[in-house]
């Protein structure tokens, strides 16, 4: 049983908010698997965009059901998920085709299934420009209406992308994968060389470096990560070194005992990788702190640490790495993943340095996307809310709940949430992917 399952699916977690009046959250489905119901297909114009993908994911749709007049009509069974394909809305009565399709499929989605929007985000005109912004606010409304786990979300497509650069992102979307990614849109360009397929272990022969890889969401990434395929190189503090040993030493990897903020950290990376004979294929930045205190308690010292650590350590490392005359450095076409916050998104009471940092994070990914484009090499991040770790089993139970509760699945997530969304994000076949944030939240209220 997962922490979350722990947490929540306990004698004491029962009996406690059944107490408070609070239903069970709805278990979420995880991992590889697909929906068991039906996948439906609405496409709303001329547009075979999504249809292709599916073909190259190998899997089979079926025909919407059509909402004309009052009374919705309905499906015969549950469905997993319905894609629709608005690439061709442009204009605001074009939204009416959207509601139609809509409202008979949420009422028949199987528990955790699926609604994802595929459209374009517009193209400098008035109307269009409403009208891709329109369908955001839909899809993020649908996501809170949503009940038993299912999760709405909106990929904007370029102009040029192709099938094969979508394969990735509607694979993430309809598997068990991307549980705890809800109401959320980002955005899908077009690459030369996208994998036609998904593969089960996407990072086969692949060097990973892993950073805060000790316990918790890090432990989860190296695990998720050595899963599919990838070498994994497992680094945290000395002080921490007995359980990154464990860690390495679990997922066949290689532990480096070291401080991120020393001088010479992104050189011992390189020289560890170099020794191998390798280069760096991508760079996962867990690695970070907390030292919470109300603005005007907050001295320069606890100011400095949570940006050293969170964001300037990162920023020094990946100099280090992007030099081509660095041996063990990043591989053009590798990819680089920091870790954001909910916090950093949307501000939280007693953490502005943690905010802070964590919205660099989110203004770095941004920045250095387009610099490395010639290169390959994409950079994203993800953006945790409430995830249940050894760290928030300490807060009382009360607060806790709270947190839980403040999203569109009633629930905390687990650290496999974060770290099959980072195994997304690097996987070779997401390339058509960068410059992103993508928060791994349930769809909280915070910074939605």
């Amino acid at each position: 049983m997962s922490v979350v399952e722990k947490a929540y699916y306990s004698p004491v977690g029962r009996k406690v908010a059944a107490q408070a009046g609070l239903k069970e959250p709805p278990k979420l489905r995880r991992g590889r698997a697909f929906p068991q119901g039906a996948l439906v297909l609405a496409g709303l114009g001329g547009s075979t965009l999504v249809a292709d993908a599916l073909a190259l994911l190998g899997r089979a749709h079926e025909a919407p059901v059509v909402d004309a007049g009052d009374e919705a009509p309905g499906y015969g069974d549950r469905i997993g998920a319905i894609l629709v394909d608005a690439t061709d809305v442009t204009t605001i009565a074009g939204l009416e085709d959207l509601r139609a399709v809509l409202r008979p499929a949420v009422r028949a989605l199987e528990r955790s299934g699926r609604v994802i929007l595929v459209a374009r985000p517009g193209d400098g005109t008035w109307e269009a420009d409403a009208t891709a912004r329109a369908l955001d606010g839909i899809s993020r409304t649908v996501g809170k209406e949503l009940r038993g786990g299912a999760t709405c979300n909106l990929v904007y497509v370029a102009p040029d992308t192709a099938p094969a650069d979508l394969v990735s992102t509607l694979g993430f979307l309809l598997q068990g994968r991307s549980a705890y990614v809800d109401g959320q849109t980002w955005h899908v360009g077009h690459t030369a060389d996208a994998p036609a397929g998904l593969e089960e272990r996407p990072h086969e022969g692949r060097t990973v470096v892993v950073t805060g890889a000790a316990r918790g969401i890090g432990a989860a990434i190296a695990r998720t990560l050595a899963r599919d395929g990838a070498s994994v190189i497992a680094v945290d503090i000395p002080a921490a070194g007995e359980a990154l040993a464990a860690i390495a030493n679990e997922v066949h990897g290689t532990a480096l005992q070291l401080d991120i903020t020393a001088p010479d950290a992104g050189a011992r990376i390189a020289g560890l990788v170099a020794e191998r004979g390798e280069r760096i294929d991508a760079i996962v930045h867990n690695a970070g702190i907390t030292r919470d205190k109300m603005l005007v308690n907050t001295d320069a010292a606890r100011w400095a640490s949570v940006l050293e650590v969170n964001l300037a350590a990162q920023m020094r490392i990946n100099e280090v790495l992007l030099d081509p005359a660095t041996a063990g450095g990043i591989a053009d076409g590798g990819a680089i993943v920091g870790v954001a916050s909910t916090s950093g998104l949307a501000g939280n009471k007693g953490q502005t340095n943690y905010a802070a940092s964590k919205a660099g994070v989110a203004g770095l990914v941004a920045s250095m996307a387009p610099d490395l484009a010639e290169r390959g090499i994409t950079v994203n991040a993800v953006a945790p809310g409430f995830i249940e770790t050894d760290m928030t089993a300490r807060i009382p139970f009360v607060q806790r709940e709270i947190f839980r509760r403040l999203n569109s699945l009633s629930q905390g997530g687990s650290p496999v949430d974060v770290a099959e969304t980072i195994g997304y994000l690097i996987d070779p076949a997401s390339r058509p992917v960068t410059g992103q944030v993508i928060r791994v939240c349930g769809q909280n209220v915070v910074g939605a």
